[in-house]
C-alpha cells in the first residue's frame, strides 16, 4: 500500500495536477490540506472518476482537508473532539480530517500556522497541538495501525530550515512549537519519512517568493507520523521534489510512504 500527503494550496487550482500526479505515483491513499473549497466546490467527480473514494471537509475558501481512497475509506470523523476555536465569532476550523483506508486509520492534518511568535494565532496553535496529542495517544494505547499526516506548519530539527539564523525570531522553529511536535513522538508516534530522507536540507514547503526554490530555500514541514504498529509496516518513505517544478506546482511537495502488506 502507499500512502501519500500533500498540502495542494487550492484544490480547484490544482486538480489537473493532483490528477496527473495520482496515476503516475500509484497512490492508494492520498491526504491533502489546504483545499481552500467547502464541500461544495469540492471536485469529488472528477477524483472519484480514476477509482477514488473522497471525504472533505471544507468550510469556506480558507484551509480544508481531504482524504481519498481506493482501498476503501470508513468511519470518516471531521476535526477532533476537543479542538479549539478561532475568529469572531469562534469556529471550530477545518482543520483535521480522519477515515479508515484498507485497515489504516489516516488523520489529514493542517496545523495552524503561528503567524508570529507573539500573534494571538500562534497560542491558538499550541493549543491546537496539544488537544491533538491529547487523542491521537489513544491510537497507539489502543494498538492501531494509524498515521498522522499533513502540514504541520513546523520544522522540528535545525536541518529542517534552509537558514536557521533568518527563521531564529520567525514562527516554525520556536521551542514552544517544536516541544509540541515532540509531545506528539512522545506520545508514541514515529516520524517514519525521516530514516529514509535522513540528510539535513531535505524540505518539503519552498516560498514562491524570492525564487525560494531554485535558491534551495526550503522547509521540512509536511510529516507523517505513525503509530508503532504503522511504522512496523514501513518499508520506504520519499519526498517528490519534482512536483514542486513547473507551471501551477504548489508550495508543497507530495510525501510518500510504502506500506508491506498486513
Amino acid at each position: 500500500m502507499r500512502i501519500a500527503t500533500w498540502n495542494v494550496n487550492s484544490i480547484r487550482s490544482r486538480v489537473d495536477r493532483v490528477e496527473a500526479w495520482l496515476q503516475r505515483s500509484d497512490v492508494d491513499v492520498l491526504a491533502i490540506q489546504e483545499t481552500k473549497a467547502t464541500d461544495a466546490q469540492f471536485p469529488f467527480e472528477r477524483l472519484r472518476a480514476l477509482g477514488y473514494e473522497v471525504a472533505h471537509h471544507g468550510l469556506n475558501h480558507w484551509n480544508g482537508v481531504a482524504i481519498v481512497s481506493r482501498v476503501g475509506i470508513e468511519d470518516v470523523t471531521a476535526s477532533f473532539p476537543g479542538a479549539p476555536a478561532w475568529g469572531d465569532p469562534p469556529v471550530v476550523e477545518a482543520r483535521a480530517l480522519t477515515a479508515t483506508c484498507g485497515g489504516v486509520r489516516v488523520t489529514s492534518v493542517y496545523v495552524p500556522n503561528g503567524r508570529h511568535l507573539e500573534d494571538p494565532h500562534m497560542t491558538y496553535k499550541l493549543e491546537w497541538l496539544a488537544r491533538l496529542r491529547d487523542q491521537v495517544q489513544r491510537s497507539v494505547e489502543a494498538g492501531e495501525t494509524a498515521a498522522i499526516m499533513g502540514d504541520w506548519n513546523i520544522a522540528p530539527q535545525d536541518g529542517d530550515v534552509w537558514s536557521m539564523e533568518y527563521y531564529l525570531d520567525k514562527s516554525h522553529v520556536s521551542p514552544g512549537e517544536r516541544a509540541a511536535f515532540q509531545a506528539v513522538l512522545d506520545a508514541g508516534f514515529v516520524d517514519v519519512v525521516r530514516p529514509h530522507t535522513p540528510e539535513p536540507g531535505t524540505f518539503t514547503y519552498w516560498d514562491y517568493k524570492m525564487l525560494s526554490f531554485p535558491k534551495r530555500r526550503g522547509m521540512r514541514i509536511d510529516f507523517v507520523l505513525g503509530t508503532p504498529a504503522f511504522a512496523a509496516r514501513v518499508t520506504g518513505a520519499v519526498i517528490d521534489r519534482e512536483e514542486r517544478k513547473g507551471k501551477g506546482a504548489s508550495d508543497h511537495a507530495p510525501v510518500l510512504v510504502q506500506l508491506d502488506e498486513d
